[in-house]
């Protein structure tokens, strides 16, 4: 393996999360929970993960919760929960020499020609990486690629491969490149010219031609990044049809401006303000609801039972609303389209003399509107 800290810190319990996959994702095993082999070594995402591979000899990194070597959320080069299940890619998208590591995924079916698809994941940088770059490519062949070498899949490269068909692009985004905590989500839409069967994933440019920055002094490394939850899906089916995440109503009935949603799989714990995988998902849902209009702000409104003092209640309000934001914004939303405000006990929707009731109470609510709610 190339340029790695030979460190690795065990985690334990492994949760099988393949049904996170979204009804009209064309991408298998999107959030590479599903292996051959429990990962025990770096560089051996090709032989681990089943519906990937790896394109070129570069070495790509398989990292799942499982495993007391190559284990979530610490490893070789720094620490990143598995937020969808409990496993993730790695790989260098810019190192010395113009080496190179990419993903590649074979798609359920062969894309449509002229019908627009969505193609969207999530990535952090690692902590200890010493650059990062401001594009990520992405790459759709008619046949699955195998290049020898470790360097960038450049077009000479792709060409050795008669008879194969390419649809490229690039997403150059101002937020993610940099973020070494947070998982961020990248996206774009494309066309398909009908030929499209694989999917490769990295930085297909050279050292000198990529847009970077350094991230630390006197770097001399690269920069590597966790990948997780890829999506390929038709963007008229993400526009019609139900919720493919959360199961729920349209947006368009569910969504209504200026009206106060409760929502449905939201509920906290007694005293605690964790989000549950059900949330996430349906927050996910909202999120693609607000991106698709940029004139939209969404109001994040915080409610407790009526256990505990007051005080007490109004600042578990306040965070249970603040991470329900901080998740919005994790997920790519702007921070100045989110206001958040608890409301304490005060505005109860159920009986607080039963626990069913108390538990309705904890939630959180949003309204969505056309202009800022920020002193409502």
């Amino acid at each position: 393996m190339y340029y790695r800290l030979k460190t690795h810190l065990a985690l334990t319990a492994c949760l099988l999360f393949a049904n996170i996959t979204i009804a009209q994702n064309i991408i298998k095993n999107p959030s590479f929970e599903e292996y051959v082999n429990c990962p025990k070594r770096l560089g051996n995402f090709n032989a681990d993960v089943v519906s990937w591979s790896t394109p070129t000899e570069g070495s790509t990194d398989y990292f799942n919760g499982c495993s007391t070597a190559m284990g979530t959320p610490k490893n070789f080069n720094g620490t990143q929960p598995a937020d969808f299940g409990k496993g993730y890619a790695g790989l260098y998208l810019y190192a010395p020499n113009d080496y190179r590591e990419y993903l590649q995924a074979e798609l359920s079916e062969t894309l449509v020609k002229g019908e627009t698809y969505q193609v969207s994941f999530y990535v952090s940088l690692a902590e200890r990486s010493d650059f990062a770059i401001k594009e990520f490519g992405v790459l759709f062949s008619k046949d699955r690629m195998s290049i020898s070498g470790k360097k960038p899949l450049s077009k000479k490269k792709m060409y050795q491969q008669k008879g194969n068909d390419y649809n490229y692009m690039e997403i150059g985004y101002s937020n993610f490149y940099s973020d070494t905590k947070d998982w961020i989500l990248v996206h774009t839409q494309f066309t398909a010219k009908g030929t499209e069967r694989f999917l490769t994933m990295g930085n297909f440019k050279s050292n000198a031609r990529t847009r970077m920055f350094k991230t630390k002094r006197n770097a001399k490394q690269g920069a590597y990044y966790y990948v997780d939850l890829v999506l390929v899906e038709p963007v008229a089916t993400i526009k019609t049809s139900k919720n493919n995440i959360a199961d729920l109503k349209s947006t368009e009935e569910t969504y209504s401006l200026d009206k106060t949603h409760v929502f449905e799989n939201l509920l906290f714990d007694f005293d605690k303000f964790k989000l549950h995988e059900e949330s996430k998902k349906e927050m996910l849902a909202l999120y693609k609801h607000l991106n698709s209009d940029r004139t939209l702000y969404v109001s994040i409104l915080g409610h407790t039972d009526s256990v505990g003092s007051d005080s007490y209640n109004q600042k578990l309000s306040a965070r249970r609303a603040q991470v329900v934001a901080q998740y919005l914004q994790k997920l790519g939303l702007s921070e100045d389209r989110i206001v958040s405000k608890g409301h304490g006990g005060k505005k109860p929707i159920a009986t607080n003399d039963s626990e069913n009731g108390r538990r309705q109470n904890r939630r959180v609510e949003f309204v969505i509107t056309k202009r800022d709610m920020i002193n409502k």
